[in-house]
């Protein structure tokens, strides 16, 4: 996944190899050769002869900045190519053209945004709060409009030998960039295993393409990397592996666009056409094998990549849809997954605690989702009633077999803890009990969607060894059933069993021992 940006206010040496990376340093463009211009020069589109004319006789352009990256497939394939066209079909369904700008210099993306060069520009919602505060302090008005993609594999945390779960990287050394996507994945792994970031010894790098050169090289223990250096970071290092992807965590890193205020009201119309077709051609990618092999083909040119490099940079992301996007910015209200405003306010709160140098990777103050957001186009695209077919649907739930021998037995990645208390001999969850499971899993369990979960129940070793195995299991049945009911996750992803007082986490000679003893255990599992 792309570098998303460190706040304005934090203070960081970036590393720049002009021979090998050039201006990749700072986004997420596989480390291979030629994938930018020669000579670290800016990828540029050209305006051909005949699209300067349409413009002067009044056809207006949408200039969008993005990076190397297979998110944007969607709208790069509606466009035919990255260059404004007239055979392009926003010009020929909506009358405007397109240029899409590859800006893979991070710094270079937000001052040519700041200059009006480019009207949309790419950001990730979980690392939206490292800039909000600041782009608003130097007097703009930045707003997320709309979703492109979700990771799915496209980031990953890879571990050398002897890092088999979650826990296993307490004190370990790990290269991550900061304020990032890839630190945000990070944070979360870090969180579905009652850890935090003290926990680890962070090693802090520019971007993810240093994080694999570093983890290369035998100098961290692990490292937040993007597709496609996972793969070749285990082919380089003996016995290391993925630990965990956006894989098994799909709703962590959203890819979308911001605009500035003024600019929205000002090319409104256009960049309502410009998301409209932009999902269209998400919609047909997503259910068109003929549409993606052309938008492979277009990616391959656009981003003068090879064929599998382009068929990765699609295949690792979730293009969204129209029905995506009313589900990420809570227009459906059945929907109860992951939403914009969920990633924004929680990574907005584990970045304002964590310290770059001398400042927060984020304000303690973060501007409200509200106000850095505008429904204007999705609710527009809306009320146009075009975006009716299965393609433009939301994606489905995540759905899970009934799990196997191999399943019930497989090596918990993480381990998560929570005091669930309940009466005497009894199973049954309080309203406490329900609210602790809420504000201490259900965003976990939202977000590792793809992972399944076993829960575990444990007692003190009050009353007999029998009868407190066969209570933990029926407390363990009904925080599943729980989840179930109220949230609508799949009855098959858990596992459910019950320890009794076989594994004790503290005393059973106090009561303040055995009240810790009487726990939930939560455990993500190894696909």
């Amino acid at each position: 996944m792309k570098m998303n940006p460190f706040p304005k206010f934090v203070l960081i040496a970036v590393i720049v190899s002009a021979i090998i990376f050039g201006i990749m340093q700072l986004i997420k463009v596989p480390a291979v050769k030629n994938l930018v211009a020669p000579e670290g020069k800016q990828a540029t589109t050209s305006v051909s002869k005949d699209v300067k004319k349409a413009m002067k006789d009044g056809a207006e352009i949408v200039n969008v900045g993005v990076v190397t990256w297979g998110g944007y497939a969607g709208g790069q394939y509606f466009n035919n190519g990255f260059n404004p066209s007239k055979d392009s079909r926003y010009f020929s369904e909506y009358g405007i053209f397109v240029k899409f700008q590859v800006l893979d210099d991070f710094n270079a993306s937000r001052a040519a945004w700041k200059k009006g060069e480019v009207d949309l520009m790419w950001v990730t919602a979980d690392a939206y709060p490292t800039e909000t505060a600041g782009l608003i302090d130097a007097g703009y008005n930045p707003r997320f409009i709309f979703q492109a993609d979700w990771s799915r594999k496209g980031d990953a945390i890879v571990a050398i030998n002897g890092i088999n779960s979650v826990a296993d990287l307490s004190g370990k050394k790990i290269a991550v960039a900061p304020g990032t996507p890839s630190h945000s994945l990070l944070l979360k792994t870090l969180e579905a295993n009652n850890m935090s970031y003290e926990n680890i010894t962070p090693v802090i790098v520019p971007s993810a393409i240093d994080a694999a050169a570093m983890f290369k090289a035998g100098k961290v223990d692990a490292a937040v990397v993007w597709s496609p250096d996972d793969a070749d970071c285990v082919r380089t290092v003996r016995g290391s592996k993925v630990l965990i992807s956006t894989g098994t965590a799909p709703f962590i890193i959203a890819d979308g666009f911001f605009v500035n205020a003024q600019t929205l009201e000002k090319k409104h119309d256009a960049i309502v056409s410009f998301v409209e077709g932009f999902l269209r051609g998400a919609a047909e990618i997503n259910t068109d094998p003929a549409a993606k092999q052309k938008a492979i083909q277009i990616l391959m040119t656009g981003l003068n990549l090879d064929q599998q490099l382009a068929e990765n940079a699609i295949n690792n992301v979730r293009l969204t849809t129209f029905g995506d996007n009313l589900n990420f910015f809570g227009l459906n209200q059945s929907y109860t997954g992951v939403k914009g405003e969920d990633l924004y306010n929680q990574m907005g709160k584990m970045y304002s605690s964590i310290k770059v140098g001398d400042s927060f990777l984020a304000p303690s103050n973060l501007p409200a989702w509200r106000n850095v957001t505008d429904l204007s186009i999705i609710r527009e695209i809306q009320s146009r009633g075009k975006l009716t077919s299965a393609g433009d649907a939301a994606e489905g739930e995540i759905k899970f077999t009934k799990a196997s021998q191999k399943d019930i037995t497989a090596t918990a990645l993480s381990r998560k803890s929570l005091t669930v208390t309940f009466a005497t001999g009894s199973a049954a969850l309080d309203q406490n009990a329900k609210l602790i499971i809420e504000m201490g899993f259900v965003d976990i369990a939202k977000q590792f969607a793809s992972a399944r979960i076993r829960i575990i129940g444990h007692t003190d070793n009050v009353g007999s060894r029998e009868g407190n195995i066969s209570l933990s299991k029926k407390r363990a049945k009904s925080v599943a059933d729980f989840l179930v009911s109220e949230y609508g996750f799949d009855s098959n992803r858990f596992i459910i069993d019950g320890k009794g007082p076989d594994e004790p986490a503290s005393t059973n000679d106090t009561e303040e021992g055995r009240a810790a003893n009487r726990r939930t255990e939560f455990q993500l599992l190894n696909n």
